[in-house]
């Protein structure tokens, strides 16, 4: 990454950049992905740091990032589960307590490519043009190669709740929402947008600020190409999981980790327009209808 140029002609500090980032048991990936986003913060030439919110992990995650990465602040919840979203939100209120430029927000098991923050950061407008950016990376699975997260457009009109991937090319694009994998969030946009949501209780609250900062007028760019290998959640046993019983599809339809009612509530009366209601009943509804025709079929 080229150093930004004062009027002079002269290069101007490195951009100071604090990776957020939260975690429960799962230390080799965590402890990898931190080694990736150091290696990568050093080809863009950034001075980095990072905050890392340990959610009560019990396989010494936390003890093994302080030995090995001096440079991550790590705080430890001991209290009730923060999940993603509110976890990420902790992370942001102490990231902004630092001199930061920047924040990223960065999942622990997404591993970055020696690029990936040289890129991000070249699309960051130049000193003086106007505007606030959010900079969007992609992820794809390290096996198959295959698109996994990042930049998102709504499918459809008057469908404003559902998403569609938009595929990295070689130059950046205009997005309308994100997954939070990798994001690249100058400090401004964040004092203007403000933190992640902890009405969410693990997902959802990255949609949400995508779409809270687009109606605020913050541009979301996409970054060329892939910043990193990160690979989906599996669809089995999960709500989406159409094989399951309707009894354990629909606890798992309304726990953390899938469409908890309360969250959906919030994310369907802030961005669904007059028609929440519907958008809010919808999935509960095709669940249990579909649990109705397994059960017509097996009788």
């Amino acid at each position: 990454m080229n150093l930004p140029m004062n009027d002079r002609g002269t290069p101007v500090a490195a951009p100071r950049l604090c990776a957020l980032l939260t975690c429960f048991n799962r230390a080799d990936k965590t402890l990898a992905s931190l080694a990736a986003l150091q290696v990568s913060a050093a080809r863009a030439g950034v001075e980095l740091s990072a905050v890392l919110v340990d959610d009560g992990s019990n396989d010494g995650t936390a003890e093994q990032v302080r030995q090995r990465f001096p440079w991550v602040t790590v705080e430890v919840n001991r209290g009730t589960p923060l999940f993603w979203c509110r976890g990420m939100h902790r992370a942001m209120e102490l990231g902004l307590q630092t001199p930061a430029d920047y924040l990223l927000l960065l999942n622990d098991d997404t591993m970055l490519y020696e690029q990936a923050l040289a890129v991000m950061f070249s699309c960051v407008p130049a000193a003086g043009q106007p505007g606030g950016v959010i900079v969007v990376g992609s992820t794809q699975d390290a096996a198959t190669g295959r698109h996994s997260y990042g930049g998102e457009r709504v499918r459809a009109p008057g469908r404003p709740l559902s998403f569609v991937l938009v595929p990295p090319t070689d130059e950046a694009q205009e997005v309308e929402t994100f997954n939070g994998n990798v994001v690249l969030l100058p400090r401004p946009v964040v004092q203007q947008v403000g933190l992640l949501d902890p009405a969410f209780e693990h997902a959802m609250g990255d949609i949400d600020y995508g779409l809270r900062a687009r109606r605020l007028g913050v541009r979301l760019l996409l970054a060329p190409g892939f910043q990193g290998a990160c690979s989906n959640n599996p669809v089995n046993g999960t709500f989406k999981d159409v094989s399951l019983p309707l009894s354990k599809r629909w606890l798992h339809l309304l726990g953390r980790k899938g469409l908890p009612w309360r969250s959906w509530l919030v994310l369907t009366r802030r961005h669904g327009g007059w028609r929440w209601p519907a958008y809010f009943a919808w999935p509960y509804v095709k669940v249990l209808f579909e649990g109705v025709r397994g059960l017509s079929r097996v009788r």
